[in-house]
């Protein structure tokens, strides 16, 4: 992203944002209610346009390439996308209709090799054997693993993960997060942005950190030069000390 803005009438969304993701980069975005991060987020999954400035995916400029192309090449977890799931879809139609960018089964035919697929990748985040079941009858905790796994489901080149830990308790969070370090730690794994509230909910292996405030960077770049006193300050508002113990951060009011 280069010189990025979004508006929206007379609100500015985003502020002159210049941001790079590298393919082997694990990025967390975070910053406080109304500061951009799920703006930001939909400009990375094609899913807005820029008001200004011009945004590069994957080799491909907003404004000159299909969209509904590109898409197919990342991976998206969000809430928004969790509510559009149907409650009846089963967990595993869940994950192999993201090969055929669809949300609810209707007359596609899957191909026993997506299905496959699909327990494997099931099985990876916690899920295993709960392929059958109905959407709706899964935890929170399980719904937000089998949007990763859905996420994942394309093999995407760049993963996108909207506060996945969002709304779970401490035992959900803590097994979600060591879920995602494991694949942040993974070579073979996509370029990944993570946006979150709390530094606490950032797994091990994120490499790099993005601070926004009210749409715009207060700082950009390796996580333990951005995860300082004075940027957390400075982007939430408040005297804040942040530490890290084992590879977690932990912030609290000075």
């Amino acid at each position: 992203m280069e010189g990025v803005s979004v508006r929206r009438g007379d609100t500015t969304l985003l502020d002159s944002v210049d941001w790079a993701v590298e393919l082997d980069e694990r990025w967390v975005v975070l910053g406080p209610n109304g500061a951009g991060k799920t703006t930001l987020l939909r400009l990375a999954a094609a899913d807005i346009h820029p008001s200004q400035g011009a945004v590069e995916i994957l080799g491909s400029r907003l404004g000159r390439v299909d969209v509904f192309e590109l898409r197919t090449r990342i991976g998206l977890s969000s809430a928004a996308l969790g509510l559009r799931v149907p409650s009846d879809e089963t967990v595993r139609d869940v994950v192999i209709s993201a090969g055929y960018a669809v949300i609810g089964r209707w007359r596609e035919r899957y191909d026993p090799l997506d299905a496959a697929r699909a327990d494997e990748l099931l099985g990876a985040l916690g899920l295993r054997g709960l392929g059958g079941r109905a959407y709706g009858t899964l935890s929170e905790g399980e719904r937000k693993r089998a949007l990763i796994a859905r996420a994942l489901m394309t093999d995407p080149e760049l993963l996108l993960l909207d506060e996945p830990t969002a709304g779970l308790d401490l035992g959900g969070r803590e097994d979600l997060v060591a879920r995602l370090s494991l694949l942040a730690n993974d070579a073979d794994a996509p370029a990944s942005v993570l946006v979150t509230h709390h530094v606490e909910e950032i797994p091990p292996g994120y490499s790099h950190g993005l601070l926004l405030r009210s749409g715009k960077v207060v700082a950009a770049g390796l996580l333990d030069d951005v995860l300082t006193d004075e940027n957390l300050s400075a982007t939430f508002g408040l005297p804040l000390v942040v530490q890290r113990r084992r590879g977690r951060y932990t912030a609290w009011l000075r």
